[in-house]
Parts: structure tokens; sequence; C-alpha cells
């Protein structure tokens, strides 16, 4: 079977590596692989950040009331193929976190429930390649009353989201190029306190959240057994503020970071549908997030559940 017609679920975990948990929605919304229809891939990737130095602002420092801040991470991801043009993507990640230094306590506790629609708009042959054009729509809710207003060590921003993303990818032989941008929109979140300050005074709980856009540039070799890559994600957000000098971060900064890193998926031969994900990444740039170093990997299984007819 040509590889086209027999696409597999990528799991490679794009990780947000700011003050708070990573978001497990970013992960397969920015791979050029579909499932086949009716085959749905389930699985489970770990993922380990950690960072002692960060961006206060544009100022690169590190802090002793903090020391080492990590942040582990158990996703449970699925993709169904409704067609193979049209797939549906699902993740919820259990998340914690962890100071070396200070007085601050350690939070854990499951994130955000993460939809995402992909459909594969376009595939058309250019040249000795083929051109592929996808679309995606998702969004995330929080399953948990998890505090935002906690950050580093806070397990997310407790914020409802809702993405757009537009992806090309072309491919020539079994080597590739995928470029992808999102944008996502965040719904403001209230906080435990009467009223807090940013760059004026605000006399409510409820906090307004910036926006954000999201750029990635993957390149690499793919082919039915693998798949490696380097990948570039750049991530900014659509306003907010710096942190001030000697303070926490609050759940509105601006947090704006660069990565690089480079992942791999293997598919076993002797198992089929059983294949196995890692990779790790590092932010080169930032402000007001870490500068953080992560690894991760993952074990996933393709379940078939097309009706297939028996052969007399």
């Amino acid at each position: 079977m040509k590889w086209k017609h027999f696409k597999k679920f990528y799991p490679a975990m794009l990780t947000l590596l700011v003050f708070y948990a990573p978001d497990a929605s970013a992960q397969t919304d920015e791979d050029a692989i579909m499932m086949t229809k009716n085959n749905f891939c389930v699985g489970a990737t770990y993922m380990h950040s950690s960072w002692d130095h960060y961006w206060e602002g544009t100022f690169k420092r590190n802090n002793q009331n903090i020391g080492t801040m990590s942040t582990q991470m158990i996703g449970l991801m699925g993709t169904y193929g409704v067609s193979k043009k049209f797939n549906v993507l699902i993740n919820a990640p259990y998340v914690w976190t962890h100071v070396t230094a200070g007085t601050l306590h350690d939070q854990h506790g499951v994130q955000d429930l993460t939809l995402w629609l992909k459909w594969l708009a376009v595939e058309q042959n250019i040249g000795s390649g083929v051109l592929s054009v996808y679309a995606l729509g998702g969004g995330s809710v929080p399953l948990t009353n998890y505090i935002a207003d906690y950050l580093p060590l806070a397990i997310g921003l407790h914020s409802k989201t809702l993405s757009g993303r537009l992806m090309l990818d072309y491919q020539l032989g079994k080597f590739f190029t995928t470029l992808s941008g999102s944008y996502t929109w965040r719904d403001n979140i209230k906080i435990d306190r009467p009223s807090y300050y940013t760059t004026e005074m605000h006399f409510t709980n409820e906090v307004e959240m910036p926006n954000m856009t999201l750029f990635n540039v993957r390149a690499g070799y793919r082919s039915e057994r693998w798949i490696l890559e380097a990948v570039a994600t750049k991530m900014t957000t659509i306003g907010g503020f710096d942190i001030r000098k000697n303070d926490m971060p609050f759940p509105s900064n601006k947090m704006n970071a660069t990565m690089a890193g480079a992942h791999f998926k293997y598919n076993f031969k002797r198992v089929a549908g059983l294949s196995l994900t890692g990779g790790g990444s590092y932010t080169v740039a930032g402000r007001n997030v870490g500068q953080a170093t992560s690894y991760d990997a993952g074990v996933f299984y393709i379940l078939d559940f097309s009706c297939k007819k028996k052969k007399k």
C-alpha cells in the first residue's frame, strides 16, 4: 500500500515552554499526517521540561526563590479517521509542576480537554513532489478547577480557547517540508482575588487574556517506517505586559518564545499499528518565559474499525 494511502497518526509533542504547563493541544495539529478511514490511533506521551533561567521582560535572569522549575505531563491522545481527508483529534493531559527552592507549593492535576478537526483540503502533484493543504479548527476547555493565578507553578491558564490553523506540506520522494500558522482566541478568566495590578489597577477578579499566534516549520525524512524531522516554532502573544521587576508572572503577561528541536517516529514492522515516538526541544529566545529544555516519548497503537469483507 502506497504511503499517501497509509498515512498514520504522528504524536510529536509541541511543547510551549512558558511559565504555565505546556498546552498539550499543540501535538498532531501541526503534522501533515492523516489517519485512514475508520482507524483510531490511541496512546500516551510523557513529557518533561525544566529551566533555571527565564526572561523577565527582555532581561534574562535566575531566581533563588524558584531554583529549577520542572514540568511533567502524561497526555492521553486519540485520532480517529472519519474519512481519509477528515480526522478528529482529542487530548487530555495530567500535569505536575515542581520547584527546587523557595516555599512555593507544587501543583498537579488534569489540565484541559482539547479537540481538533483536521481536513485535507488539497492534494496536488507539483513537479516531482506532492503539495498538500490542510485546514484545521480546534478548541480547549479546562477539565478541573485548577488555580491559574499561581505562576510559574500553575498547571495551566484555565482559559477556554478557539484556534484556526492553515498548513502547507510538500513531499519530494521521502523528504518533506511543512509550514503552518495558527491564531488562538482566549477567553477571559476569573482569579481568586477581588483586584489586581498589571500596568494599572483593576478592581475586578476577571482577567482579559491576550490572544496568540503560533508559527511552525518542520522538515526531514518521511517513509512508511520512519519519520525524522527538525522543528522550529515561534509563539507570539498579541498584547499582554511584561513581568514587573522581582514580581511573580501573571496569566495575562506577554509570553513569547522561539523553540528549536527534533523528533522521530518509528512504526514497528512485526507489530502492525504499533509506533514509538520521541524528541526534544530548547527555548532559544523568549520574553516572560523560561529558557526550557524538554524531551518527550510516546507509544501509540492503531485500531482498525473498518468493515472487512471475508474472503471465500
